[in-house]
């Protein structure tokens, strides 16, 4: 996969691309990361990206022309086309369904806004998606790039080398993960439960699907809507339910 990053700022992406799982990926080939600089396609000899807004206002407005220079040259470059991302707090929420969808792609570019924003053209005649990935200010689109690569990678074949992790874990199927335990068995006098000790696989299975179950109905309710439910699992909720309302407990 290969994946280019448009920013005024390509230094904040040294640490975070050169460790963990992005290197490996990047080692074994699974994924191309490009950085490139805004600036490089500015027309003017300060490089300057920005400009005051039409019809007056505070802050500065990210202009046209330098991106529209650096996608179309990037385009050129790689003799690729795909997705072309604009990270905005604007976008579309930013989840595992959009991350998986994004890793299926051979091509993708992300644009890091900054200033007061950018110009409109380049959402309305070069973008194709926009991606927030939360109801929060920041400083420019560096970081969530930074989060969307890594979420993205991660769920490229080969890159975890083991593809059933990619399916347990929080979001893939709109549940929680489930507890999870190493050794020591006993640590300051915290003992594992013992379920997960007894050897019985699928006694382990069913406990672990009810404590995922448990963990999204007190944390994260509204994922119950989205997520894929059997009758035992609704029957479990309920029982849960029912359990926390003779408590006089709030339960969603």
């Amino acid at each position: 996969m290969q994946i280019y990053i448009l920013t005024l700022f390509p230094e904040m992406f040294a640490g975070p691309f050169d460790a963990s799982i992005i290197k490996r990926a990047r080692e074994k080939g699974l994924v191309q990361i490009h950085l490139v600089n805004i600036r490089d396609f500015s027309k003017n000899r300060h490089q300057t990206v920005d400009d005051a807004p039409f019809g007056g206002g505070a802050g500065m407005v990210m202009a046209a022309e330098p991106v529209f220079e650096a996608v179309e040259w990037v385009q050129r470059q790689s003799g690729q086309t795909g997705p072309v991302v604009l990270l905005s707090p604007a976008g579309q929420p930013f989840n595992q369904a959009l991350a998986r969808e994004l890793s299926r792609e051979e091509f993708l570019v992300l644009i890091c806004g900054h200033y007061e924003g950018i110009d409109e053209r380049v959402r309305e005649h070069l973008v194709t998606a926009e991606i927030s990935i939360g109801d929060y200010v920041l400083t420019g689109g560096e970081l969530p790039a930074m989060v969307v690569v890594d979420a993205v990678t991660r769920l490229i074949p080969g890159v975890l080398g083991r593809g059933a992790s990619v399916d347990e874990e929080s979001f893939s199927n709109f549940l929680l993960e489930y507890p999870q335990y190493t050794r020591p068995r006993e640590y300051r006098g915290y003992s594992v439960p013992e379920i997960l000790v007894s050897g019985h696989h699928g006694q382990i299975r069913a406990w672990r699907r009810r404590q995922s179950l448990l963990r999204t109905l007190e944390n994260r309710p509204d994922l119950l809507q989205k997520a894929e439910l059997s009758a035992e699992d609704k029957q479990i909720l309920k029982e849960v339910r029912e359990q926390l309302q003779k408590l006089d407990l709030n339960v969603p």
